[in-house]
């Protein structure tokens, strides 16, 4: 089966999606169920256009009781608490929790460099995206894909609903590598340019780039609350490189003639441990969330485990 094909529902009633050359086990229907009780947490109220399923700092009507205030001329009388009232012999407006929509937005990196690895980093963040957006499509959290690729981001129309899971995956699987150079400061400032309120921006990229840091503080700097995967291939976190070998820039076709030795792949880790950590220090001091992977890691390790640690979902 493949990832744009829709697939029969089980006898539970949900899909069961299964990406090709996806483990089996990640998009069956226990994971969709598991997926369904989570949320994309985010660090303060939001202020929406649509009802939804995320609380806003606005008061309204819902369910839920939020608190009281004094009675005003012309408030609605079926909100006044007649048991309080009774009590204290004063009019009281009870109010409740408005929920209203919010938009998670997904920046794919899909850059040449993405394409390298085992699994490739690229497929690694499609089924991230695949993951998450489902949790935002179950939690009626609206939902769009933007593209980062050569010097334009491409942006999917916004989904909403778990019944819109199949176009979601139409989206990624579309996804194709950029041919030749992306210049990712360009792709995320036009991405960025076409965000609308406050939300959820997950930016999914091996950030190779020399303008990586400038594009996490502009995109920190939107409306938007930022979390950052920062996906790296097993190989490019250890080496198992050896002797004279020559390394080619995927996206320049610019090579340099190394020799490595166990003193090479020591001070590259170091500098590999210093690059990350600075990333993390960056995404601190923006209140993004940084979250380095391997893109061999499990999403289930990834989803319910990394993720629900670092408070980036709940």
């Amino acid at each position: 089966m493949t990832l744009t094909e829709p697939a029969r529902p089980n006898e539970g009633g949900k899909p069961a999606f299964l990406p090709s050359d996806v483990d089996p086990t990640v998009f069956d229907e226990a994971f969709l169920r598991q997926l369904e009780r989570l949320l994309l947490l985010m660090r303060a109220p939001v202020r929406g256009g649509l009802k939804g399923g995320r609380r806003s700092v606005k008061r309204g009507q819902s369910v839920e009781f939020a608190d009281y205030r004094d009675y005003s001329l012309g408030d609605d009388l079926r909100q006044l608490d007649w048991n309080v009232y009774a009590r204290l012999e004063r009019l009281f407006v009870k109010l409740f929790v408005e929920e209203e929509d919010v938009t998670v937005t997904f920046l794919v990196d899909a850059s040449a460099s993405m394409t390298s690895g085992t699994p490739p980093k690229l497929l690694f963040a499609k089924r991230a995206a695949a993951a998450l957006g489902y949790i935002g499509l179950a939690s009626e959290d609206r939902v769009a894909v933007s593209v980062l690729g050569g010097r334009t981001a491409r942006r999917r129309p916004a989904l909403r609903g778990s019944g819109r899971v199949f176009r979601l995956l139409s989206n990624l699987s579309a996804i194709a590598p950029a041919d030749g150079s992306t210049d990712l400061l360009a792709t995320a400032r036009r991405a960025a340019a076409m965000l609308t309120g406050r939300g959820v921006l997950v930016l999914i990229s091996d950030l190779l780039d020399p303008n990586a840091e400038r594009v996490i503080r502009e995109l920190a700097g939107t409306s938007a609350e930022l979390i950052i995967l920062h996906v790296l291939s097993p190989d490019e976190l250890d080496p198992k490189l050896e002797g004279d070998v020559r390394l080619v820039d995927s996206e320049t076709g610019d090579g340099i003639d190394v020799t490595i030795d166990l003193a090479t792949i020591d001070a590259y880790k170091a500098r590999l441990a210093a690059w990350q950590a600075g990333f993390a220090e960056l995404a601190a001091k923006r209140r993004a969330s940084y979250v380095p992977v391997s893109s061999d890691v499990p999403l289930a390790e990834l989803v319910f485990a990394e993720l629900r640690r670092r408070r980036v979902i709940g």
